[in-house]
């Protein structure tokens, strides 16, 4: 999870220093506060992402040889039959 350090009393002051009433400004960086600490729990992190992409690489990998599999089994399917129909048409 993301940290980030938001100061609220700074906020506030800011707030106040500009015009805003103090229970308003007080009231305005704790919802700014609660908004960033709710939000940053669903943010993704540079670890989260290379976790994703290694696990990416590791599926592609698969799929990769799974793939050959097939490729090398449907090839040998294919010299069996044309071998099969080969030997069974001419005469012999």
């Amino acid at each position: 999870m993301a940290t980030i350090t938001f100061d609220t009393l700074k906020f506030a002051n800011k707030l106040k220093s500009a015009g805003v009433l103090p229970e308003q400004a007080e009231a305005e960086a704790e919802a700014l506060s609660e908004v960033f600490e709710i939000n940053l729990k669903e943010l993704s992190t540079q670890q989260d992402l290379k976790l994703l992409e290694a696990s990416l690489k590791r599926d592609i990998a698969e799929a990769k040889a799974e793939l050959i599999r097939w490729v090398v089994a449907v090839g040998v399917l294919q010299i069996t039959l044309i071998s099969a129909l080969i030997i069974k048409l001419l005469p012999g």
